[in-house]
C-alpha cells in the first residue's frame, strides 16, 4: 500500500528530534520516530491497541544525502509489512 501524498508531505515537515510522536491522519492512528535533525524515519499506520502500539503496516524512510552528509538529496518510504501485537 503506498502512502497518501497528503501523508507524506505531512511527514515531510520537521518535527521534534529524536521522539516518538503519536497523531492521526483520515481516520488512522500514526506512530512516528524522529532521527536527531526531526525528520521522520519510521511510521507505524493502522489501528492503535490500549497499550498504545499499532496493528497495522510499518514503513521506513530511506534518505539519499548530498556529499556533505547532511543536506537530504532525495527520500521515499519503504513498505516493511504488517505489523500486530495481541
Amino acid at each position: 500500500m503506498p502512502l497518501n501524498p497528503k501523508l507524506i508531505a505531512k511527514l515531510s515537515k520537521p518535527l521534534a528530534p529524536d521522539s516518538r510522536l503519536e497523531d492521526t491522519f483520515s481516520g488512522k492512528d500514526l506512530t512516528i520516530i524522529t532521527d536527531g535533525q526531526g525528520r521522520a524515519i519510521t511510521l507505524f499506520l493502522g489501528k492503535r491497541t490500549p497499550d498504545g502500539s499499532i496493528n497495522g503496516e510499518r514503513f521506513v524512510r530511506r534518505f539519499k544525502l548530498e556529499a556533505d552528509g547532511v543536506t537530504v538529496k532525495s527520500s521515499h518510504w519503504e513498505a516493511k509489512g504488517k505489523v500486530t501485537r495481541s
